[in-house]
């Protein structure tokens, strides 16, 4: 039988749910959801489909444990009391690379990566009868986060933060991140059939992220993961699978109607430029254009955008006429839905009218509201990608 790992995987604060459902499309199995993260069961291949294929985690984390310690004589202990073994090697190289607390009497970050540390070498000395170790293989980089005393402790098998999927080349202000772009557009009803047009598309990640997924690209299919090293953990046939199945879903050959419009002409070139290296610079089309002329022909389209918010005084002054308008233009539109991300405290006052939903997400430590205006169904239905479906569905011990 397969080993299963608890495998962690965060997310935006407020965007939980959509998490659960993209690791339940893999074949995977929820044990439990919290604020900002999802834990599932899965094994070495769910590590590899895990980091190819999931489009709204950070990383993705193998749990080691989960301790009490209101003392760092605890948190000793506790964590030599993990078997470290089972998951780094002799010549592993390891350390304790974030750790942070939330309502526990240890806070004090450095300390608590110190003591770690400390603890898994006591711990592998004993196991691999050696007093130093030369840490000259691969990279096993641990993470903790404290919650009411109890720590949670996994390894990062993901390295670099997963929304960074290589294609974002040349950035403008206040982009908004991959990962986050793509959780709000799964919580839309779009697909490849429908129309999507961004009018404030910055560097394009939203036009971007809604072509990868028109056209099945995983997100993971062209960077590198920290644990394809662990040839003792997720052997190289994982990784070989889940890219041959990245391989497979991929279709270029397909006809979208996706737009990004900006104002800034360098932000329209930022974002052919990136919508170039992700692959799917045939798929968009980016212009510059006021949001005074926005329009489309055709209905039953899609408003996803992320609109300035005022953050100095003097953009603070410009937000209610541009708010106003995008309402104008919204209405003009036939039969159409919008979406937009915003910290702006009075977007629906001055877009003129109130939203259908309206979700709280954290953005990094900023409070944001995903404002919701589903607009009529066209009379037929789009076609939609399919879900992956994993190889190996899991079950729980």
């Amino acid at each position: 039988m397969k080993e299963l790992y608890r495998l962690i995987a965060p997310c935006h604060f407020g965007l939980e749910a959509v998490l659960k459902r993209e690791i339940l499309d893999l074949g995977y199995e929820i044990c439990k959801v919290e604020d900002g993260k999802v834990t599932f069961w899965g094994d070495a291949q769910a590590i590899a489909d895990a980091n190819i294929f999931l489009r709204t985690t950070e990383r993705i984390l193998l749990e080691a444990g989960e301790v009490k310690a209101e003392t760092f004589d605890e948190l000793f202990e506790a964590t030599k009391a993990i078997p470290w073994e089972n998951y780094i090697p002799a010549n592993g190289k390891f350390w304790v690379t974030k750790a942070n607390s939330v309502k526990s009497k240890l806070f004090s970050p450095s300390d608590i990566q110190s003591v770690m540390k400390k603890a898994i070498v006591e711990r592998l000395k004993t196991v691999y009868g050696i007093s130093w170790f030369p840490e000259d293989g691969p990279s096993y980089p641990i993470r903790v986060a404290f919650m009411k005393d109890v720590a949670t402790i996994g390894i990062d098998t993901s390295g670099e933060s997963l929304h960074k999927r290589g294609y974002r080349r040349m950035t403008v202000k206040a982009p908004i991140t991959e990962t986050l772009a793509s959780a709000l557009i799964l919580l839309t009803p779009w697909s490849r059939s429908r129309i999507l047009v961004d009018p404030f598309c910055g560097s394009g990640t939203f036009p971007i992220e809604a072509a990868m997924m028109a056209a099945g690209l995983a997100p993971g299919r062209n960077r590198d993961f920290t644990a394809k090293a662990w040839a003792n953990l997720v052997p190289e046939t994982c990784w070989n699978a889940a890219e041959e199945e990245a391989d497979d879903r991929a279709c270029l050959d397909i006809q979208t109607d996706i737009q990004g419009y900006d104002i800034d002409e360098n932000a329209v070139k930022a974002a052919r430029a990136n919508a170039s290296m992700a692959g799917v610079g045939h798929l968009i089309h980016f212009q510059r254009r006021e949001l005074k002329n926005l329009s489309h022909s055709r209905p039953y389209g899609f408003l996803i955008c992320n609109p300035p918010y005022g953050e100095r005084l003097e953009e603070k002054a410009a937000l209610p006429a541009l708010y106003s308008e995008l309402g104008k233009r919204f209405e003009a539109l036939d039969k159409w839905s919008m979406y937009l991300i915003t910290s702006y405290e009075d977007a629906q006052k001055y877009i003129g009218r109130k939203a259908d939903k309206n979700r709280k997400i954290y953005n990094g430590m900023m409070k944001t509201y995903f404002y919701q205006y589903p607009g009529p169904k066209p009379p037929a239905k789009g076609g939609a990608a399919q879900p992956f479906t994993s190889r190996h569905p899991q079950s729980m011990p």
